[in-house]
């Protein structure tokens, strides 16, 4: 048995935000959003896709940001994106080290959650 890859990653978000959500991550971020099964349409929340990433945001009822764990976005323009966030109003984080072949920073969504974005080099 292997793993082949990542289907979808998901983070939380408070209840009846979805427009908050829809506004960053498309508009901002570029992602566009997809349909939730109709099984799951109900519990709130929002999917979004950008390439072969998949991004589901789920109610969680006793909501907190997650402040530590994150997703990780490879990006073809880190700085331009930053600067986007940025003068929309939102926490940014450009103090991160390189790692090795990356440009990277963090960005915080409407609700606090940590997201890392990367930009190869080189």
């Amino acid at each position: 048995m292997n793993i082949l890859g990542i289907d979808h990653v998901q983070i939380a978000m408070p209840a009846g935000e979805e427009e908050k959500a829809r506004a960053f991550f498309i508009n901002l971020l570029g992602f566009h959003e997809i349909p939730k099964p109709p099984e799951l349409a109900n519990r709130g929340g929002a999917w979004f896709e950008a390439g072969t990433v998949q991004l589901h945001l789920g109610v969680e009822a006793d909501f907190r940001p997650a402040r530590k764990a994150h997703p990780a976005f490879l990006v073809d323009d880190l700085s331009r994106l930053i600067a986007k966030v940025q003068s929309a109003g939102f926490e940014t984080d450009t103090t991160q080290p390189p790692l090795d072949g990356y440009k990277r920073a963090h960005i915080f969504d409407p609700f606090g959650n940590r997201i890392e974005l990367m930009e190869k080099t080189g």
